[in-house]
């Protein structure tokens, strides 16, 4: 599993902060803030951690941000989660932007000097961070 990509936290997963560091899961924020963001069910977050996809899912539709979370299967993505789903056994999900339409899977701006700030919409983020609240306070 080890590769050039997510180092920090493959480092985490194998010298934890607290030693034996446990946690119920955790929950990877990825390109959350662009305005008309599609967050769909990432596939790796369904099959280490899909209760926890499931439960964050629905609190944001029944929140009314159902048009950012969107109910559908999306692609693996090699991001953070996986390594601290595998590694430190801790499932994870990756609410991460993705548009299935481009040949990235992302953003035209991904990975460029027009990733800024002029991308970043209050209504998003107000999507994300209402719904992880509720969640969060809820459980």
């Amino acid at each position: 599993m080890a590769d050039s990509w997510c180092l920090g936290s493959q480092f985490w997963a194998k010298n934890p902060h607290v030693k034996n560091y446990r946690a119920e899961y955790g929950i990877l924020l990825d390109m959350v803030g662009a305005k008309n963001a599609a967050f769909f069910k990432e596939s790796m977050s369904m099959r280490h951690a899909a209760p926890f996809v499931e439960k964050v899912w629905n609190a944001a539709r029944n929140l009314g941000y159902g048009k950012y979370f969107i109910n559908a299967p999306g692609s693996a993505i090699t991001d953070d989660h996986i390594y601290v789903s595998g590694g430190r056994g801790i499932p994870c999900i990756d609410i991460i932007n993705y548009d299935p339409n481009t040949d990235t899977g992302f953003a035209p701006y991904w990975h460029t000097l027009n990733d800024s700030m002029p991308v970043i919409d209050r209504e998003t983020l107000e999507a994300v961070g209402q719904t992880l609240l509720e969640v969060i306070f809820n459980d």
